[in-house]
């Protein structure tokens, strides 16, 4: 009998490995499979995290062993033949379809948001025609037989829209979300923040492409 991926949680450095590898699959395809350095890089960026992390190599190299052993990463070598690089297998271990697996990345990444904020924030991974479509998959991942993997968050007052939040790490207490509002990122951001914030995005992919090159 196979064993339902959705009964052994992520730990929450698991959640943030994962979600990197999914994203920098679409963001740096480059530089993808990525080694350990430009793993723990990734982890640790400053811009479009939620919480921002602080992992050491070791912790990163601890994490992909145990992912290893669930099957959820791929080992290669890189074209030296000496440093090792690592792909994700999320689709294949979750079955879910690229699409919800890009929403799920950008929940890990950046924590709960609303349709509106992960359309947005999924631009660069794929990209959904509106906020209702975006919602539609969402219900799905919601809805699947096998265990849901995001929950709708109550509406917060003075919210025009719930958030989501994934369930990869079990599920949340949700209390931890009743005063996090503010901290969220806003639907209604200047484009001025909203360029800064890209800028340091890709400041932060070059960044790790250097990182990757070095270690190379």
């Amino acid at each position: 009998m196979t064993t339902n991926p959705m009964s052994h949680p992520l730990s929450p450095s698991e959640a943030r490995v994962l979600g990197v590898l999914i994203e920098k699959s679409k963001t740096t395809p480059d530089a993808y499979p990525l080694t350990v350095n430009s793993l723990t890089a990734g982890c640790n960026q400053k811009t479009s995290r939620d919480p921002v992390m602080s992992l050491s190599e070791s912790e990163v190299q601890t994490t992909l062993e145990s992912l290893r052993g669930r099957t959820l990463i791929m080992e290669s070598f890189g074209a030296s033949g000496r440093v090792l690089r690592y792909a994700h297998n999320f689709a294949k271990v979750y079955d879910v379809p690229a699409s919800g697996v890009d929403l799920l990345a950008v929940l890990m990444l950046r924590g709960p948001q609303t349709a509106s904020e992960l359309r947005a924030n999924c631009e660069r991974l794929h990209r959904f025609a509106d906020a209702s479509t975006v919602e539609a998959y969402l219900d799905e991942l919601a809805e699947r037989s096998t265990g849901a993997m995001v929950l709708k968050l109550p509406r917060q007052p003075g919210a025009r829209e719930q958030r989501w939040t994934h369930l990869m790490c079990g599920e949340p207490a949700l209390e931890t979300f009743s005063h996090s509002v503010m901290a969220s990122p806003s639907a209604n951001q200047s484009d001025l923040e909203a360029r800064v914030e890209q800028l340091e995005q890709d400041v932060a992919e070059l960044r790790a492409k250097l990182v990757l090159l070095v270690g190379e």
